[in-house]
Formats: structure tokens, sequence, C-alpha cells
């Protein structure tokens, strides 16, 4: 059972955004930042990549401190070294690392969606981050999410 399903039951857990926010939420998007992006096909960071490239209109920007380019584009070693603020900063980074980012996220200012990729889940920082002002979406694939609402 995912930790969202399992939440229901709970009426003070916190909820994802309802499927008709999360479309909002990704039309109303022009920039992600990919944190955790990799240039390794096998990883599922370069196939989420690869689609938002090759599918969408967004401006996407790669951040990987530990790679130079990812799809050929360049590879920024954190979010502050973006070329701008991103509309949604698209997370696939471990759980433990989540506090680190949301930080990061945080200092930008401006950044509206913070998005955890499938297998995140931490609604202590989804609190956090809501009571900053972020819309936030977890355990959830952009990918998926938008190839739902586009096709």
């Amino acid at each position: 059972m995912s930790p969202e399903s399992s939440l229901r039951e709970d009426p003070s857990a916190w909820r994802n955004p309802g499927p008709v926010e999360r479309r909002r939420i990704l039309r109303e998007t022009r920039t992600v930042a990919v944190v955790g992006a990799s240039p390794n096909p096998a990883r599922p960071s370069h196939g989420v990549a690869r689609y938002l490239l090759t599918a969408t209109d967004y401006e996407v920007w790669f951040v990987n401190p530990r790679a130079d380019s990812v799809l050929g584009r360049p590879a920024y070693p954190t979010l502050a070294d973006c070329p701008g603020v991103p509309d949604l900063v698209d997370t696939f980074r471990r759980r433990e690392d989540l506090p680190a980012v949301l930080d990061d996220v945080l200092a930008l200012g401006g950044v509206r969606t913070w998005w955890l990729q499938v297998g995140l889940w931490a609604e202590d920082l989804a609190v956090r981050a809501e009571a900053a002002g972020l819309a936030v979406v977890m355990d959830r694939c952009l990918k998926v999410e938008h190839a739902r609402f586009a096709g």
C-alpha cells in the first residue's frame, strides 16, 4: 500500500493535490529543474529528463554536482547555479537528502512547486514547504502525470 493510500483513513494526514490541481500545476509550469538528473540512460531520472525535453514545452535545467551534462544539456552543481528560478523542482534524491533539497528550494525564493518522484514521501517536509507557499506533489512521476493530462 502506498503512503498516500495508507493515510486516507486519517483525515488530518497530508494529501497530494487532486488531479484537477495537478493538471493546473503542470499547465502553469514553464520551467523545470530536475534535481538528481542522471546522464545514465538506465536511471529513471534520465527517462523523465528525455521526456521533458522531447514531449513538453518546458525549459528544463538539470542539477547534478557529479555530471557535466545530461542529454547534451549542461548539468548545474546546485539549484542556485541554474540560469533562473524554476517554477517546478522535480526531485530524484534519497529520502535522507530531501531536507537539504527543500532548504535549497526555499533559499531560491520564487519556486512554485516541489515535486517528489515515485517512492518519495515526506509528510513533515510537505507541510513545511506548503507553509512557505509551495505546492507539493509526492510519490508521483512528473512524466506519467504530464502524459496523462496532455494525452
